[in-house]
């Protein structure tokens, strides 16, 4: 019963946090074209019905039903058509999307709104109120992240030794048991004893568990390992011998999906303690993580065909596989059910926001539309065409219209749409799981 309702929990507070992050998104456009002077009928978060609602001066707050998204009703984000009129009916489907488009965008216009308009704002203005949004995305992801590393910390390894491996056993033999003939690990023949906290190796001192690590892959052979035990430090020395271990990158980090490399061996496990990072360290990690993001989407196409194998057919679902809503609130869940310090498991959970977050400013980056990105690209556009007439002396083109690419857009919006679906159908059928 327990278990269940620490379940709810988990997904409970995840619920919350994605509303928190779908209003943070939405405020930062709304702020933005109130400061500019556009008319903002509605201020949404969530789609479907309506559960709440509050009208505060000209916009109207509410919160929708299905909390998988977010938005906010701007007044002429379409110039009118080149007849200058703002309806302009044709027998062709695709004019027909673009005006239902520029049409939709005109639906709340009142006298004296003329002045007010989305389009009719400098492109550098519609930038700013599109970029507004997935920046308050980044900034709520950077805090979090900032917060929860500097103050709780981040499990790590560090140089006391947590357990003595008594025989060498290669990593990828996935065994955990000497066998019969398993030559006596030197760890172990040397006398390291749990406990021990080892401050030197070959003399040099070592404070942190990677540079350890790197001197004890780097050595075969003769060693002399220095540990504070009992308040005094002992000199062992131990003969390091080969072995196949994981790989590891130019940053220090295990290779994936796994790779094993020749290096040499000790025979010990480290000791993992939860400790606040440094400015510096939470910086880099932060750097690592957005450049992971940027990643992530690349390769985003290439996944499909795994996902769609795991949902329907007998594949498995890969650790960096998608997750949508669903999935991540699954995650959430059983988070809180891990055997694992409050500490932890908090800093766990601020990292699903902080990845969210990330994953919402990468993706309404892109220049398409219907995403922010693709309106700041029709801006960036019209800004190129303008400044290049100027400079030629030619006729000023006029505002970009945008609304001509709403037949892409609904494209664009239809492969979402069917992704969102798979990612949701491989949530349910074979989710990713962290226990």
């Amino acid at each position: 019963m327990t278990e269940l309702l620490l379940y709810a929990l988990g997904i409970v507070l995840f619920a919350l946090g994605l509303l928190v992050s779908i209003a943070w998104h939405e405020l930062g456009h709304l702020s933005t074209a109130k400061l500019f002077g556009i008319r903002v009928p509605q201020y949404m978060v969530g789609f479907g019905p309506t559960i709440w609602s509050r009208k505060r001066g000209e916009t109207e707050y509410g919160i929708k039903a299905i909390p998988a998204g977010g938005y906010i009703r701007m007044i002429g984000m379409f110039p009118p058509g080149e007849d200058g009129k703002i309806e302009a009916r044709s027998t062709s489907p695709w004019r027909s999307m673009i005006e239902d488009a520029r049409e939709a965008s005109y639906e709340e216009l009142k006298p004296g709104d003329e002045t007010r308009l989305f389009y009719t704002r400098k492109p550098w203005k519609r930038v700013i109120v599109m970029f507004a949004g997935p920046f308050m995305n980044l900034v709520l992801a950077v805090v979090l992240f900032f917060g929860s590393m500097m103050t709780l910390g981040i499990e790590g390894q560090t140089t006391q030794v947590a357990g003595v491996q008594k025989c060498v056993i290669e990593q990828d033999e996935k065994r955990d048991k000497c066998a019969a003939g398993d030559p006596v690990s030197p760890a172990f023949k040397a006398g390291l004893k749990d406990g021990d906290r080892i401050v030197a190796f070959n003399g040099t001192p070592v404070n942190d568990w990677d540079t350890l690590s790197d001197r004890i892959r780097d050595t075969i052979g003769p060693a002399t390992v220095t540990v504070e035990r009992a308040g005094q430090r002992i000199d062992l020395h131990p003969t390091l011998v080969p072995n196949k271990v994981l790989a590891k990158d130019e940053d220090g980090k295990v290779v994936q999906p796994a790779k094993y490399v020749a290096a040499g061996y000790l025979g010990f496990a480290s000791k993992t303690e939860v400790a606040p990072l440094t400015f510096g360290e939470t910086t880099d990690r932060m750097g690592d993580l957005l450049e992971n993001g940027v990643h992530s989407v690349i390769a985003l196409p290439g996944k499909i065909p795994g996902l769609w194998d795991a949902t329907f057919g007998d594949g498995e679902r890969a650790d960096d596989s998608p997750v949508g809503v669903v999935g991540a609130a699954r995650i959430t869940g059983e988070l809180m059910n891990v055997e694992a310090p409050p500490t932890t498991i908090l800093v766990m959970f601020m990292n699903l926001l902080v990845g969210f977050n990330v994953s919402l400013f990468l993706f309404n980056m892109l220049p398409l539309l219907p995403l922010d990105g693709g309106h700041i690209a029709g801006a960036l556009w019209e800004s190129v065409r303008r400044h290049t007439a100027r400079i030629f002396k030619r006729p000023d083109p006029g505002p970009f219209d945008v609304a001509k690419l709403m037949p892409a857009a609904y494209v664009v919006a239809g492969v979402f749409v069917c992704f969102t679906l798979l990612v949701l159908a491989a949530d349910l059928v074979n989710p990713v799981r962290i226990t």
